[in-house]
């Protein structure tokens, strides 16, 4: 609630701060590093969990679901962590969600033949919106 988000590629401000995201070239999630750049990273949500069906490879946020979403969703719902509910919301959100994310985001094609994941929302385009026109003059990301 009271965390400070900073957007920084800075080494040493990433060294300062408790969690990093898709930044800093290391996933090591004992000291809370969640990024998916370096090329050795090849994870899924099926090596991480190998309860779990899926062979997308991982995105940053797909890290970070990986890791906290079911302990998230019991939050919210007041559930237990390994109860039915929560597991089935957080499979059925994985899977309609969160790996069209990492799929996009890795550049992995919906399809080469039969379709690797359902296409269920444009969050890229989206969020492709809320950034500057190639051409547009002020380039500054933070103005809204």
């Amino acid at each position: 609630q009271d965390a400070e988000i900073v957007r920084t590629r800075d080494p040493q401000r990433l060294a300062s701060c408790d969690v990093v995201v898709d930044v800093g070239g290391e996933y090591d999630p004992g000291r809370h590093r969640y990024d998916h750049h370096q090329r050795s990273f090849k994870e899924s949500m099926r090596s991480l969990r190998p309860d779990k069906p899926w062979s997308t490879k991982l995105s940053s946020a797909g890290l970070v679901y990986c890791h906290f979403g079911s302990q998230i969703l019991a939050g919210l719902l007041g559930q237990p962590e390994n109860g039915a509910v929560v597991t089935a919301l957080y499979d059925k959100l994985y899977e309609n969600f969160v790996e069209e994310i990492d799929a996009i985001d890795n550049g992995i094609p919906q399809a080469e033949g039969e379709p690797r994941y359902a296409l269920t929302t444009t969050l890229s385009a989206r969020v492709g919106h809320l950034n500057p026109r190639w051409n547009d003059p002020d380039q500054d990301t933070e103005v809204g």
